[in-house]
Formats: structure tokens, sequence, C-alpha cells
């Protein structure tokens, strides 16, 4: 399988995705990996109709992922990953998924969430996952828009959470 781009963006796939994120990723196939969509039926159906014309959308859980990943018969699909959060990432990476970049999108505000930018706000688990993703040498690029300047995010993390 051919990675041409993983992203967090917790609406998955809405308007930056599909105008511009898509076609910068020159995938054939995006890959929402996400238990919790994963498990909403009516979640994927709404996720599957808000494709990209021309690409694939299919959505897994991280064992799924790692099995698809993993798959001969895939090994020359180019895919986009979409992810919600890091924790999900980082479980992917430590079942072998090699990764060398993660661009990091939105990530709303709730309770309990700290916001680092106006549309990234990260739990402490959020921070945890993205601390270790970044000691595994997965560079870590906040960019919520492409036209935004590539940032390291783990730099906002340590400005605003204690190490």
């Amino acid at each position: 399988m051919i990675i041409t781009l993983a992203r967090i963006d917790d609406r998955l796939i809405h308007g930056q995705v599909t105008t511009v994120w898509s076609k910068e990723s020159h995938a054939d196939r995006i890959i929402i990996v996400s238990k919790d969509v994963f498990q909403d039926t009516i979640r994927k159906t709404l996720l599957k109709q808000a494709c990209p014309p021309g690409m694939k959308v299919n959505i897994v859980d991280v064992p799924k992922a790692i099995a698809v990943f993993n798959n001969p018969k895939y090994k020359d699909d180019k895919v986009f990953y979409l992810f919600t959060n890091p924790s999900e990432v980082l479980a992917l990476v430590q079942g072998g998924v090699p990764l060398e970049t993660l661009n990091i999108g939105g990530m709303q505000y709730s309770e309990g969430r700290t916001q680092i930018t106006k549309s990234v706000s990260l739990t402490q688990v959020d921070v945890d996952a993205f601390r270790h993703l970044g000691q595994l040498g997965v560079k870590l690029d906040l960019q919520v828009v492409k036209t935004d300047p590539h940032t390291d995010i783990l730099k906002k993390i340590d400005e605003t959470f204690d190490k």
C-alpha cells in the first residue's frame, strides 16, 4: 500500500477534504480509521456519500486497517488515511504501518479539551499520543488548511502543556 497522505480531521470528509486534501493526496482511496465511525452505520453511509468523485472510501477500525495494509492484494493502492484522533494513529503505527508524516487538521473544542490553536483542541490523552508519535519518528505537521504554514504540533503542545 502506498500512503500518500495521513491526516487527522475530526470532521472527516467535508469541504476542505473533498476539494483540497483529496486532490493533494493523489490517492485512489480514502481509508477512514475510526472505531467509533466503523460502528456507526448511519455515519458510515453519510461519509461514503460525501466521498469525492472518482475516489473510493473505506471505513475501518485499527485492526482492520493493519490487516488491509499488510494484504498484498492492496500493495499498489494509493491511500489517504483519515483519522479523528492521534490515539488511533499511534495504534496503527505501533501495529506496523509506517507513517512518515501526519498532517493535523481540525480537532474541535469540547469540554475537557485545551485549545492550542483556533482549530485544534487536545485532551491529555491526545498530547501523550502526539508525543509518542514524535518519539517514533513521525513528523507531526499542523496545517489546518493547505495555505497555512507548516507547524510542528509538538512545539504548540510544549507552549501550552507541561512536559
